[in-house]
């Protein structure tokens, strides 16, 4: 049972106390909203993107939106409507994975409906095609990005700069309030809170602080319905089920994952300095995956050292696999970038840092340097690494979740997700299947969890690190009678 205290709003804030079987006493900062003119900046529409020909045939709409006292945090969101039904589809915002990293990976890689021509570069403006599966067929997204700092949003002070996980979740759960005042139209819409990766971490608390805010009055009320992970970051164990993911997928012997197993008793990640046995086995098995693809994100892809750390720092302790990525970004200048090349990730650098590119997107000039896709400059401290609790709360609270995975993905190893989904202990009401799409198999449905009177949804897919990139197909069928999003079978966001 949760219990909710407030206390007199004479001093423009208001503090929520939770109470719960499932946590211990936390206190969760909310801004009350101030419904006035100078707390809301409209966005501004967007007709023509640099890079793609002719008009746009979706709606987007670029801007900024201040929060924290003073509003010295200026988030810079992208939104697309709905190419459907925009008044009655569901409203989803995304918030991106990774370290800092802008949402527009999400536009533009993954769910959005745009993308890169995959061509020879040759020093001219990379080329915008259509995504024929956007997730924008069936939905309005709004792609927001935060932590600040990232991508185009900025801090007006240094203080503002430093940030939590806890804090940008705050700011996320203020952003959008103040994005549905100054977009009325959408109040009504419901709502889904989604992400990938270590958005894993801050999507469960956003929607919980929704959940909370709607249920002591906070303006306005937001039709809040669930939230979609994909690849998420759950818990500090997550790394753990690596070793069992490379061997079910055959990259080590049975002989090491047997003496794995038995001498470091499953835990790889924080061994203790004193079992000699499992280092020794630990070393093996770092020199038998020291080329397992970019980043571990999808074994089956060329190995791409700009894009990945060593993989034997997956397990040493000493530098995170992140850490590593973060410093070879920050040593990735543009002039660095020498043509021919066709990776994508290189080809944004050119174009989000054209002047027109800016111009078009309504980028504040001069409100940053250089744009960087994972920006991890300034100081963000992860004082959450365990969102376990939050999925029980939200399942308990009657909220629907869609987790979906890759089955080739290294980073955040489907295995891992299954076991935290598994240890909800919810009845399995649907055992697992295959998936057919279009006479083929195209991947396999999981387990169907029963919580409260809802669906929850684990999914496992063919597909890599960030299956919204991998597998794009997968995520739409607007095309069915019902038209429903991003799964087919599993009508989770259907109008």
């Amino acid at each position: 049972m949760t219990e909710h205290v407030r206390p007199s709003c004479s001093t423009g804030k208001l503090r929520i106390l939770i109470r719960s079987s499932l946590f211990s006493y936390l206190i969760l900062p909310l801004v009350l909203l101030q419904l006035c003119s100078n707390l809301a900046s409209a966005g501004s529409p967007v007709k023509f993107l640099p890079g793609f020909e002719g008009p746009l045939p979706f709606e987007l709409e670029t801007g900024y939106i201040g929060v924290d006292e003073s509003e010295d945090v200026q988030l810079f969101y992208y939104f697309v409507k709905s190419e459907s039904s925009p008044e009655t589809d569901p409203l989803v915002l995304w918030l991106s994975g990774g370290n800092c990293c802008t949402s527009f990976s999400g536009l533009a890689y993954e769910i959005g409906p745009i993308k890169f021509e995959q061509v020879l570069y040759h020093g001219t403006l990379p080329k915008l095609l259509l995504n024929p599966y956007s997730w924008t067929k069936v939905a309005s997204i709004i792609f927001v990005d935060l932590p600040v700092a990232s991508g185009f949003s900025y801090a007006r002070t240094a203080k503002a700069s430093q940030s939590t996980v806890l804090q940008a979740c705050n700011q996320a759960y203020e952003f959008l309030r103040k994005w549905l005042v100054d977009h009325p139209e959408f109040i009504s819409s419901p709502v889904y809170i989604g992400g990938d990766s270590k958005a894993g971490i801050s999507v469960p608390i956003v929607t919980q602080l929704i959940s909370d805010g709607n249920a002591v009055g906070i303006e306005p009320h937001i039709d809040l319905k669930g939230y979609i992970l994909g690849n998420p970051v759950t818990t500090p164990g997550d790394g753990n089920y690596a070793i069992q993911f490379t061997h079910g997928m055959g990259l080590i012997s049975d002989e090491l994952y047997e003496s794995l197993k038995l001498s470091c008793k499953g835990e790889y990640q924080n061994i203790d300095p004193s079992n000699a046995l499992c280092l020794q086995n630990m070393e093996a098995y770092n020199q038998a995956s020291n080329h397992f693809s970019a980043s571990f994100a999808h074994i089956l892809e060329p190995y791409c050292p700009y894009a990945s750390p060593k993989p034997n720092n997956l397990f040493t302790g000493r530098r995170s696999t992140i850490q590593v990525f973060c410093e070879k970004t920050r040593e990735l200048k543009i002039q660095e970038l020498a043509a021919p090349f066709t990776d994508g990730y290189r080809l944004v650098y050119h174009w989000a840092n054209d002047e027109s590119v800016q111009e078009a997107l309504h980028v504040r000039k001069g409100s940053i340097g250089e744009w960087i896709r994972c920006n991890c400059r300034y100081p963000f401290i992860r004082n959450i690494g365990n969102s376990l609790p939050y999925h029980a709360n939200l399942s308990i609270r009657g909220y629907r979740s869609l987790i979906y995975s890759g089955d080739h993905d290294m980073v955040v190893p489907h295995f891992g997700t299954q076991a935290w989904v598994k240890s909800l202990n919810y009845p399995i009401i649907d055992d697992w299947r295959q998936w057919i799409l279009q006479g083929q198999v195209a991947g396999e449905e999981a387990i169907l969890l029963l919580s409260t009177s809802l669906l929850n949804v684990e999914q496992c897919l063919k597909g890599g690190y960030l299956i919204s990139l991998y597998k794009q197909k997968l995520f739409a069928s607007q095309n069915s009678p019902s038209r429903y999003a991003y799964f087919q079978g599993v009508a989770f966001l259907s109008k």
